[in-house]
């Protein structure tokens, strides 16, 4: 069987119009007898990666797939815990972003007006989050763990940081005597300090609370984005009320000159957790967090400093570093699919899947082709598509993290039922 990295458009080729009739689905697929896990019936190379030999090929594809067993009592109180956890952070963040509306409200100036300060932040607002969506539309992220992730940065670090800060500006001007020594502290020191270990702290508790939600890298910047934009958003409201006299130099400077500042500075921190899920230690978080955490703090305390006193380095230092942050995001996206597409050729030797539909799911003109073939075949197909597709990618992230020494207690629960999903759409699209 020929790998997908080789495959030609063949049967499934998205420059077509209306594809042949097995549509993305060739009759391997359909009717082909299921294969051994490797070839000549040597075990999974991928396999051979895994620890003790605990993570094996997938389960060849029985004529009749088993129903899905019941998950281990353990896992269901984990995930209770997990439910309760995200109830909690997001009420905690939207009473703290409630708290710091009315806030900017009451202390606003006379002309100034909250309700356009809200609209002009949700520009950059929407900016960022299109891009986010763009960095993880391979294996999105659940959308609830998203809200929270953005109502911790919104509702919860804003607070925190706005009161440390504030405290910390008054009383070294109380001890200095000067106003400015106070701002300068706070700007250059209290801030990045404060605001990026907020930050991160929202990024950490997500990666230990909803463990399996990080597959790698990519799902650290995604989540360390969320919280950043949720934060960026409620202090642009905060600087747009209090200075609305001078409202378009500072949209001009917050949100088209820096709509990615706080992204970027957070970034680091959500790149160094994310990367500790791909190690084989379980703890690797642990010294990885404060790496990742010090480069925050470190370009956060450049922006506010260096470029306060030099706004020439925009130019020299932070575009040419923001492209080179485009570029690693773009090669992580990248490595992020190739991972993919191995992983779900694992199940295609299984029988699972057929090579053409590999392609398909890991290639951006396959799953708009495949999208299109659906919609000319009624809603029932592109529900039974998007179910494919989602059920697909979670299966690789699953596996991988598997083969990275991380599987749950549930973790041939959540692959069977994954199996189920991919085996009931087949049956909807092609009758497999």
């Amino acid at each position: 069987m020929s790998s997908p990295q080789s495959m030609g458009p063949g049967a499934w080729d998205p420059r077509l119009q209306h594809p042949p009739a097995a549509g993305p689905f060739g009759p391997a697929g359909r009717s082909g007898p299921a294969v051994a896990p490797g070839p000549a019936g040597r075990a999974d190379p991928a396999a051979r990666s895994a620890p003790s030999g605990r993570v094996g090929a997938p389960a060849a594809r029985p004529s009749a797939q088993a129903a899905p067993a019941w998950a281990q009592p353990t896992v269901m109180r984990r995930r209770r815990r997990g439910d309760i956890a995200k109830y909690v952070l997001t009420a905690l963040g939207a009473l703290g972003l409630a708290g710091l509306l009315w806030l900017i409200s009451a202390t606003a100036d006379e002309g100034a007006s909250l309700t356009e300060a809200v609209i002009l932040a949700l520009i950059p607002l929407l900016v960022v989050l299109l891009t986010v969506w763009w960095i993880d539309r391979w294996e999105p992220e659940p959308p609830s763990v998203l809200l929270t992730a953005f109502l911790w940065g919104a509702g919860v670090s804003t607070v925190i940081s706005l009161v440390v800060n504030t405290t910390a500006s008054i009383a070294v001007a109380n001890a200095t005597g000067l106003r400015d020594s106070g701002e300068l502290v706070s700007t250059v020191v209290s801030a990045p300090i404060v605001e990026e270990t907020t930050k991160g702290l929202g990024v950490l508790i997500i990666f230990l609370v909803w463990r399996r939600c990080f597959n790698g890298a990519v799902d650290g910047i995604v989540y360390a984005a969320v919280v950043a934009a949720g934060f960026a958003f409620a202090e642009n409201i905060l600087y747009f009320v209090r200075y609305f006299d001078e409202i378009v130099r500072t949209f001009v400077m917050r949100a088209i000159a820096s709509p990615f500042a706080h992204v970027t500075f957070t970034a680091c921190t959500g790149l160094a957790i994310g990367a500790s899920a791909r190690m084989r230690s379980r703890s690797a978080w642990v010294w990885m967090t404060p790496i990742g955490l010090a480069g925050a703090i470190a370009l956060h305390a450049f922006w506010n400093g260096v470029l306060a006193a030099a706004p020439a380095l925009y130019f020299v230092v932070v575009i040419p570093f923001f492209l080179a942050c485009v570029g690693l995001v773009i090669w992580l996206r990248w490595r992020e699919r190739m991972t993919m597409r191995r992983r779900l050729a694992d199940y295609a030797r299984a029988g699972w899947l057929d090579p053409a539909e590999v392609t398909m799911i890991t290639t951006g003109s396959g799953r708009s082709a495949a999208r299109h073939w659906a919609r000319a075949r009624g809603p029932q197909a592109v529900e039974a598509m998007r179910d494919l597709l989602r059920a697909a990618s979670s299966l690789a992230a699953l596996r991988q993290q598997a083969l990275d020494g991380h599987a749950e207690a549930d973790h041939a629960a959540q692959e069977r039922e994954l199996l189920e999903t991919v085996r009931r759409s087949k049956r909807v699209l092609v009758g497999w």
